[in-house]
């Protein structure tokens, strides 16, 4: 259950001191929420100031009361990104069908947010940067725990020292490496690798997205409004090209070899791809770990429990986890919370981790005979009548249905 919205306390002598670790979802909402439980919270981030921009991402279901219990959620409503139109393309550039994008991603009109998620960023700093420490440029070193607190190295050359340390900084998160060893052992690959970057809309496109498959490739355009396009890359890749995760250019000839015969718009796409400067790639990938903390130091959002996007729900899962380990922390020792914690919001995210297979077999079949089932279940759709609440092809209502209850 989730806990009640705690008030604003009075007190001046701060109840203990927080290190967070990332300013991107997680690590904002925790601070807000931990702030508000009478902590002293300071944020380190490596980047040199919170990274607006980015990919559209989903708020929903208990997040939106997150959220809102936060005071933002008019503010994202402003902005929220109003998809009008999800269009499939078969190898040869055909249409397949032209759905309303909930009937995919199992989103509810009028409820479900969709938003930019630099806006989501930029909120969250908004809503906290008064009452919270920021530093930005500057990342963890060493973590050096005892009785009374962990002596905390900075890569800048400072040291400081905190009752309570928390990772939020992401899939290849530091901090888990640091308390529970390496990436590898908790890092669940599901079998693609992807890219995203903006670049010109010269297609005429409008609040909507185009999306072109053929088996094992998937490449996708994505207008919000009619500013610049999100173009999307996606390739089935048995084993994940750990070559080039941390290689630039090894990323961009990996995407040119893969899409080299590719129709449609992909070949406009890959030159833009190389001239761009905000091209991300990664593996498409799950962390599972048999827990989220060791003594004073926990994860929250990604770094805990990365469900991938083929869920449509990091973000949510970020937002609901912060909320309830901040609350954890409210009226327990930080060993009972941290059990606490884990103990009230795991199965929540098991349930969303577990919508990744149905999202990965909706969008990106690997072979030509799933990729026509993929098709005519689409068809199918499309002839279904509108409902005021769909599961979609992914499921994703599991965000909604199996998550804990507001009291």
């Amino acid at each position: 259950m989730i806990p009640a919205e705690p008030t604003r306390g009075t007190s001046t002598t701060p109840r203990g001191t927080v290190l967070i670790s990332g300013a991107s979802v997680a690590g904002p909402a925790l601070a807000f929420w931990l702030n508000r439980h009478g902590y002293a919270v300071t944020v380190v981030e490596k980047a040199g100031t919170v990274r607006s921009g980015g990919y559209p991402i989903d708020v929903r279901g208990t997040a939106l009361e997150v959220v809102r219990r936060m005071g933002l959620l008019e503010r994202l409503q402003e902005v929220h990104i109003d998809l009008r139109r999800l269009t499939f393309l078969d190898g040869d550039g055909s249409e397949v069908v032209s759905l309303h994008p909930h009937a995919v991603t199992g989103g509810v009109g009028g409820r479900d947010l969709e938003v930019r998620r630099g806006d989501l960023t930029d909120a969250l700093y908004a809503a906290v940067r008064d009452d919270v420490e920021f530093v930005f440029g500057d990342a963890i070193d060493t973590l050096d725990e005892h009785d009374h607190g962990v002596d905390v190295t900075f890569r800048g050359g400072g040291r400081r020292t905190f009752d309570i340390v928390i990772g939020a900084d992401g899939v290849h998160s530091d901090t888990r490496q640091r308390i529970l060893g390496p990436e590898q052992q908790f890092h669940r690959y599901l079998g693609y690798c992807f890219a995203v970057f903006t670049m010109p809309n010269t297609f005429g496109l409008a609040d909507e997205t185009v999306m072109w498959n053929s088996p094992g490739r998937a490449a996708a355009l994505y207008a919000a409004g009619e500013g610049d396009v999100h173009a999307f890359l996606n390739f089935a890749q048995p084993e994940p090209p750990f070559e080039a995760f941390s290689d630039p250019e090894a990323q961009r000839s990996l995407l040119a070899s893969v899409f080299a015969d590719a129709g449609w718009e992909v070949p406009g796409m890959l030159a833009a791809m190389h001239k761009s400067d905000d091209v991300y790639f990664d593996g498409v990938s799950q962390i599972h770990l048999p827990r989220w903390s060791s003594g004073r130091v926990a994860l929250v959002g990604d770094a805990a429990h990365a469900p991938s996007f083929l869920t449509g729900q990091g973000t949510s899962l970020a937002l609901v986890g912060a909320y309830m380990l901040a609350a954890s922390l409210a009226e327990r020792d930080h060993t009972a919370a941290f059990a606490a914690y884990e103990r009230d919001t795991r199965d929540f995210v098991t349930v969303n981790q577990g919508l990744a297979g149905r999202g990965g077999a909706t969008l990106f079949p690997t072979t030509a005979e799933e990729l026509e089932q993929r098709n005519n279940r689409l068809r199918s759709l499309s002839a279904m009548p509108p409902r005021g609440r769909t599961t979609g092809a992914f499921g994703a209502h599991a965000a909604r249905s199996r998550a804990p209850d507001v009291n």
